[in-house]
C-alpha cells in the first residue's frame, strides 16, 4: 500500500543522493550506514524508554532505503550483489526495530500492564516478519509466485514506527500494543496465505511432471 509513495519520497531525497554520488559515496555504503543508524536508534533508545527519540532516529535512517536505490539507478551501479545486500540488511533493520521493543518490554522503563505478553508479541512480529519475506524469496528461487497477503514490509515498519512515536509523545502505551496485536495477526495471515498459494502451484507442477 505504502509503495505508492516511494516515487514522492525518492524525489524529496534526490538532491542528497546526487550529492553523495558527487562525493564518491557508493549505494552499498549508504545501505550499510542506514542499517547501522536504524539499528542504533531502535536498540539504544527503545530499551531506555525513549520511544520518540528512537523513532525519530530510526525514521531519519529509514529513508536511506530509497536513497541507495536512486543512487544505484542513476549511477548505473545496479548490481546483483547490491540487490542481495539491500534485502539482507533490510531484515537486520526490521529485526532491530522489533528487537528494541522486546528489550523495552523486558526492561525497567516500561510500567504498563502485561509486559510479558507484549514482549512475546514483539518477538513474534520479529520472527514472522522474517518468515514472510523468506517464504516469498524461497518460492521465487523455486520458480513459484508467493506474492500477496497483507502488511508488506513497508506497511509493517511505518505502522509500528508511527504508533510507537505517538506513544512516546503522548504516553499512550496502548497505541504500540494494539499495533503489535494487529501486526501479529496480519503477518500470520500473510504467511499462511503464501504457503497455501505456493502449495497449490507446487502440487500442480508435480502433477504435471
Amino acid at each position: 500500500m505504502l509503495e505508492r509513495f516511494r516515487a514522492f519520497w525518492t524525489g524529496v531525497w534526490k538532491p542528497l543522493g546526487d550529492l553523495l554520488l558527487r562525493l564518491g559515496v557508493s549505494p552499498d555504503a549508504v545501505t550499510l550506514v542506514g542499517t547501522i543508524g536504524v539499528s542504533a536508534g531502535a536498540l539504544v533508545f527503545f530499551p531506555q524508554g525513549q520511544l520518540l527519540i528512537g523513532v525519530l532516529v530510526v525514521t531519519a535512517f529509514v529513508f536511506s532505503d530509497m536513497i541507495d536505490g536512486y543512487m544505484a539507478r542513476t549511477s548505473g551501479q545496479v548490481t546483483t550483489f547490491g540487490s542481495f545486500w539491500d534485502s539482507t540488511l533490510d531484515r537486520v533493520g526490521d529485526a532491530a526495530v522489533f528487537g528494541g521493543l522486546v528489550l523495552y518490554y523486558a526492561g525497567t522503563h516500561y510500567d504498563g500492564v502485561a509486559p510479558q505478553l507484549f514482549l512475546v508479541l514483539s518477538l513474534y512480529c520479529l520472527v514472522m516478519g522474517s518468515v514472510t519475506s523468506y517464504a516469498r524469496a524461497k518460492a521465487e528461487s523455486l520458480g513459484l509466485d508467493a506474492k500477496g497477503g497483507i502488511a508488506e514490509r513497508s506497511d509493517r515498519l511505518v505502522a509500528i514506527l508511527v504508533m510507537t512515536g505517538f506513544n512516546g509523545l503522548l504516553g499512550w502505551e496502548w497505541l504500540t500494543q494494539l499495533t503489535l496485536v494487529v501486526l501479529a495477526l496480519a503477518t500470520t495471515y500473510t504467511v499462511v496465505f503464501r504457503v497455501l498459494k505456493v502449495r497449490r502451484q507446487a502440487v500442480a507442477r508435480d502433477a504435471a511432471a
